[in-house]
């Protein structure tokens, strides 16, 4: 059908002729746009498809971010997270470095294009393209159907109907399968993220660099303690590990539909209405449309750093129950109930401050978002709508009957509103991206901090005493570990986490065979020492430390570690039942061991070597320090260090244990006070509390017989006054005797 002339011809109503020429020119305009718009319309699409493609792929990746853009404060997010030089960073999409952490994690959760995460991935694509088509074919019916109504059609409108239903088969399981491999993925990012970062976190020593000269702390063992004492950015790592892992997972499983399956149908639904309506009033509501989302962006709070912020929150509440259980004993002798109730409320009532701040800001951003969404791009999306009434002949477009127009204001609407619900939910999708923007940030804080504490690169508030220029150059520099039989400390200074110097240089060895005797008051350093061994502190600039490797040396604690397990685990720890018997043991040699502890009964009590408890409430001190000791004799190591390990058990059972660690070949170095185990030890090494030691040989029986003497002094000084105070009655006796004889 051939377009309505726009004017009539010249002369008839019109009595001005260069007014007559202008609406001629018009209706020439008129003419050639109608000729060339099946073309223009084509280009306008098509360049509406790439417009969507490139914002979608602007926003994901940051290229539209402008650097050093000003983040607003969330809620608190001022006392965020910190970066490595110390300064504040906030968590946002328009950031680079979020684009740039993410796609860190998307090579952890999807290593490569053959994985399994990335097949699901590719079935979940699937299912939404066949979702939009379904929708698609949805929209269409919905139009039959409301057609045969107007036009009273009742055997058109019962097969539309049976359609309708038909089609709700194939619609019910793809949105079911849509629902399940988004849980999937969400799974499967998750065991990828905690696999990688456990085994970082629980780094075993890499044998591959034994027998080498090392950094004093550029390893991964003990990555987990390293991380707690050594370094203070990252605060309860359960809390980095457990939770903000699988918040980061189910939101970039979530996030995935959120913003292809919305992109996919903004492009499909379009292109459907420009066919329908035209490609001009498609332009027209795409520039208005992207003026409003853009004014939505410029008033949406960071909830990415109210995200990072809350979930900092939960963490340091999570953390206060968890300190008041492992501290329960002492807080219940000190009746410090309603101390520890305000610190815990303190926190509680920080997190919901947090909280309902955030909840007022949803609720007028909310009415912002959906007064633009809902109804000014619905008004806007109805005038769409009418064009093919109002102006469908002007346009070239097929008017046909009262039921044709019905069905394609019908179909052209439930398109444009999929459509406005589609961008809707790409807009709603950068909030989306705000708060994967915030777990994304702590999940890589966590594991930056891990790979540059297992480089030795630690951040520690430091004491003032560090200030001192003597001490700061020990501090910025790091010693050598050199694998070595024998220990050896030569210039080693011991300096805690914090910078606190406890011996500026430290000097000694240990042979096989010779054992060590440790003594001195409490704070002196006596720990420290061990835990520089173990690899747990590092050795400072200036020293080096020669030892065994890890597996050639044993600490036994006053309060031995009782692992999750079974009995026989306590004894073979951290060996597992497989490792035992390629080891060529079994539970025969197990029992002979305990026999030498006085232990054997324990098998039988607890119901068997297979047997689960929680070991730590199960037995009593005593016997954890044998269950300890039957460790030591189980992996014979050449070295053992053993910090008052046997304060809890009888002299006798401390003889028997002593007496057959060193018929086993095993090197002891001891923390103790006790006189009796002086004899078992060759040298000794002695803190004076004030920054000085002395190392030296142990004559046992010179210090007993010293010990013995000085005891016996102190006993008779003590009698001192008594004897005193004896005398002076016995004088006072003798004063009155002379009296009594005088008269």
């Amino acid at each position: 059908m051939s377009p309505k002339p726009l004017i009539n011809s010249p002369g008839t109503s019109l009595s001005s002729p260069s007014r007559a020429k202008l609406h001629a020119n018009l209706q020439t305009i008129l003419n050639t746009y109608l000729h060339h718009r099946p073309t223009l319309q084509r280009a306008l699409t098509a360049g509406f498809v790439l417009y969507c493609l490139g914002s979608t792929y602007a926003a994901l990746t940051g290229r539209g971010a402008k650097v050093g853009t000003k983040e607003r404060d969330g809620g608190g997010g001022g006392k965020g997270r910190r970066g490595r030089d110390g300064k504040k960073q906030a968590a946002s999409v328009n950031d680079p470095l979020f684009h740039v952490r993410l796609k860190k994690l998307l090579r952890i959760v999807i290593p490569s294009l053959k994985s399994r995460e990335a097949a699901m991935l590719a079935l979940h694509s699937a299912f939404l393209v066949g979702r939009t088509g379904l929708s698609l074919y949805v929209a269409e019916l919905d139009g039959r159907i409301v057609s045969s109504l107007v036009t009273a059609q009742p055997a058109l409108f019962l097969m539309n109907l049976a359609r309708w239903l038909l089609v709700a088969i194939p619609a019910t399981y793809t949105n079911s399968m849509l629902e399940y491999l988004q849980s999937e993925l969400g799974l499967a990012y998750r065991s990828r993220l905690t696999k990688h970062a456990l085994n970082t976190y629980l780094d075993p020593p890499n044998e591959a660099t034994q027998g080498e000269n090392l950094s004093s702390d550029v390893s991964g063992e003990q990555l987990f303690y390293k991380l707690a004492n050594l370094d203070d950015r990252i605060k309860n790592a359960d809390q980095y590990l457990t939770v903000d892992i699988q918040q980061f997972s189910n939101k970039l499983a979530e996030i995935y539909s959120n913003i292809a399956k919305p992109v996919l149908d903004v492009i499909l639904y379009n292109y459907q209405l420009s066919r329908n309506v035209g490609a001009e009033g498609l332009v027209i509501l795409t520039v208005l449309v992207q003026a409003s989302a853009g004014l939505l962006r410029a008033i949406t709070p960071p909830f990415g750093a109210y995200a990072a912020h809350e979930a900092k929150l939960e963490g340091e509440l999570r953390f206060t129950h968890s300190r008041l259980l492992e501290s329960a004993e002492e807080v219940a002798l000190y009746h410090g109930e309603e101390f520890e109730k305000n610190v815990i409320e303190r926190g509680y009532f920080a997190l919901v401050k947090h909280m309902n701040r955030v909840l007022r800001i949803r609720v007028w951003h909310g009415m912002a978002e959906e007064g633009v969404i809902k109804w000014v791009w619905g008004s806007l999306g109805l005038c769409i709508c009418a064009i093919p009434v109002f102006a469908g002949e002007l346009l070239g477009m097929k008017g046909g009957d009262l039921g044709s127009r019905t069905e394609g204001f019908v179909t052209n609407r439930r398109l444009l509103l999929s459509s406005s619900d589609a961008f809707g939910r790409v807009m709603y999708s950068y909030k989306e991206l705000a708060e994967l923007a915030g777990y994304t940030a702590r999940v890589s804080d966590l594991f930056d901090t891990m790979d540059d504490v297992k480089a030795g690169r630690y951040q520690k508030k430091l004491v003032s005493s560090t200030k001192v220029e003597d001490n700061a150059k020990m501090l910025q520099g790091r010693g050598k570990i050199i694998e070595s039989d024998e220990i050896r400390f030569d210039q080693v200074p011991l300096i805690s986490p914090n910078g606190d110097v406890l011996v500026k240089s430290m000097s000694f060895n240990v042979e096989p065979g010779k054992h060590l005797l440790v003594v001195g008051p409490n704070g002196c350093g006596k720990s420290s020492l061990f835990r520089i061994l173990g690899g747990l502190w590092p050795v400072y600039a200036g020293g080096t430390v020669y030892k065994p490797p890890a597996k050639e040396f044993t600490y036994i604690p006053q309060r031995p570690y009782l692992c999750s397990g079974t009995l026989r685990d306590q004894i073979i720890y951290p060996h597992s039942h497989a490792d035992m018997k390629s080891k060529g043991s079994s539970d025969e040699d197990l029992l002979n061991i305990l026999e030498v502890v006085e232990m054997r009964h324990i098998v039988e009590r607890e119901g068997g070597w297979d047997s689960v408890r929680e070991w730590r409430d199960a037995l009593s001190g005593g016997d954890k320090q044998r269950i300890a000791m039957a460790r030591l004799f189980y992996h014979r190591p050449k070295y053992a260090i053993l910090d008052e390990c046997t304060s809890a058990v009888t002299l006798e059972i401390e003889k028997v244990m002593y007496d057959h660690a060193t018929a086993l070949g095993i090197t002891l170095m001891t923390v103790s006070h006790r006189p009796s185990l002086w004899k078992y030890h060759s040298m000794v090494l002695q803190y004076d509390g004030a920054g000085g030691y002395i190392f030296t040989e142990l004559d046992a029986e010179r210090r007993l017989a010293l010990q013995e003497e000085k005891q016996e002094l102190e006993h008779k000084l003590l009698a001192v006054p008594k004897l005193k105070e004896r005398l002076e009655e016995l004088r006072a006796v003798k004063a009155e005797r002379q009296r009594e004889r005088a008269v």
